[in-house]
């Protein structure tokens, strides 16, 4: 059985965040989705405070510096993808656009993901379909029909409301079918297509 890679991406800003238990809880029921589905998973996180001057760097150089460099691998070579950010203005923060900006333009392509969003008023609940829906169309993701949004008043210390349980659920159990279903993601070998030696000799590359 092969094992699949979900990464799970944090623009929360404080610590503890909101922004963050959500996708701790989301990332829990794919998880929990997938291995119903006898589908071994690993996930990754990524908190993108972590490597805000990063990004930043990157902006300006055009490069991803070595910090950055494993973060953007794993989100580009994840099997599915948990992606959370708190609402500002009515839409995602700088800091998780930024973190898209730098992606390369193919590597959310065909990738399945579970959008999330936090805010202090279900106000800004919309920004879910207004903002980061097409911005994740925009980059060719398989977006999974439920988006989580978490108002403060969904949550009670760590607890959460019964309907916001049940939509994580949901969204979880969306998220494993679309990972579940398809094809694991290759690691990428940049030998792949270097001819060998012997090829080399013979005049065959």
């Amino acid at each position: 059985m092969s094992t699949r890679t979900l990464a799970v991406v944090s623009a929360g800003l404080s610590v503890p965040s909101s922004t963050r238990l959500l996708a701790d809880r989301l990332a829990d029921a794919a998880v929990d989705a997938l291995r119903a589905r006898d589908v071994d998973v690993r996930t990754e996180v990524v908190e993108l405070r972590d490597h805000a001057r990063d990004l930043a760097d990157h902006l300006v150089t055009g490069f991803p510096n070595a910090s950055l460099r494993p973060v953007l691998d794993t989100v580009a070579g994840a099997d599915g993808l948990v992606a959370v950010t708190p609402i500002f203005s009515a839409s995602y923060s700088g800091l998780f656009k930024t973190f898209v900006d730098v992606l390369d333009r193919d590597a959310l392509d065909g990738t399945p993901v579970l959008l999330g969003a936090t805010a202090g008023t279900a106000r800004h609940q919309l920004a879910l379909d207004h903002a980061l829906r097409p911005l994740f169309a925009y980059l060719h993701a398989t977006v999974v029909p439920t988006g989580v949004f978490a108002a403060a008043e969904d949550w009670g210390g760590t607890s959460i409301s019964r309907e916001l349980g049940a939509r994580i659920t949901r969204a979880g159990g969306e998220l494993a079918d679309l990972v579940a279903a398809r094809a694991p993601a290759a690691a990428d070998d940049p030998f792949a297509d270097v001819p060998s030696f012997a090829a080399l000799l013979h005049g065959e590359a």
